[in-house]
């Protein structure tokens, strides 16, 4: 099973999703995008099995992932503050993976509906989901 975790700014969520499925699933293999170099060091240093930054790498880790898993913004062009290109979201939202989607209401997108919780709620949430995922195959 292959998980991509992609990130930006300062790579908070990517790590923390990153440490968290390494617990939970040792067995999956783990590639964080960074879309800077800082969030691939923080998802690295989380136990990511390999690492790479920017936006081609983004495209070319999307096209054999099983599971893309990050911020709602992944899939917005011009999202977290501007670090999510149109090529990035493209490569997101047209991969045959199953994306697990954070609604973080940050970077002018509020997702209408999702809960106010603290990030590390959302991080249960998506770890149960690829727990769901994995348990599938």
């Amino acid at each position: 099973m292959k998980i991509v975790v992609i990130d930006g700014q300062g790579g908070g969520l990517g790590k923390l999703l990153t440490a968290r499925v390494k617990k939970e699933l040792p067995q999956v293999e783990i590639t964080a995008v960074g879309t800077n170099s800082i969030a691939t060091a923080a998802m690295m240093k989380a136990g990511a099995d390999r690492g790479a930054t920017g936006e081609n790498a983004a495209v070319v880790c999307c096209r054999d992932a099983d599971i893309i898993v990050g911020p709602v913004g992944i899939v917005i062009a011009d999202a977290l503050l501007g670090e999510i290109t149109p090529k990035i979201a493209c490569a997101v939202g047209q991969a045959a993976a199953k994306r697990i989607l954070i609604p973080l209401n940050l970077c002018d997108n509020r997702i209408v509906g999702a809960p106010e919780k603290p990030m590390s709620w959302f991080v249960d949430q998506a770890v149960a989901a690829i727990k769901a995922e994995t348990d599938e195959d």
